[in-house]
């Protein structure tokens, strides 16, 4: 059975930091391209930022420059530190593991809330 179980989220203050992690199991992580997806109250899942098996990564441009994607294929995590984080960051997050033409794979997300 896939799981991705992600931790990390909870209350950061504007400015302030968070790294969220993704833990992957039942599935050949390091075969798959991860990425991290956030969902704000009354919006639509908008993708924050992806990382290929090679390592190539994707941000969206509102958090570019303040995010960065990482993994370890070792310990099959993939990992989302967040700097200077602003109140629009405030979401839940969810991870996403892909592998066409395999199904995607989802996390049951982390939230995330950005206030002083």
């Amino acid at each position: 059975q896939v799981q991705l179980v992600e931790s990390g989220g909870g209350l950061a203050q504007p400015g302030g930091s968070l790294r969220l992690s993704c833990v992957g199991s039942g599935l050949t992580f390091y075969m798959y391209d991860m990425g991290w997806y956030r969902q704000a109250p009354g919006k639509q899942r908008e993708l924050v930022a992806t990382i290929s098996t090679g390592g190539t990564t994707n941000y969206a441009n509102s958090v570019k420059g303040r995010f960065t994607i990482s993994r370890d294929n070792g310990k099959k995590t993939v990992y989302l530190q967040m700097n200077n984080l602003k109140a629009e960051d405030t979401a839940v997050y969810y991870c996403n593991g892909v592998r066409p033409p395999l199904p995607d794979y989802w996390g049951q997300g982390t939230q995330v809330t950005v206030s002083s």
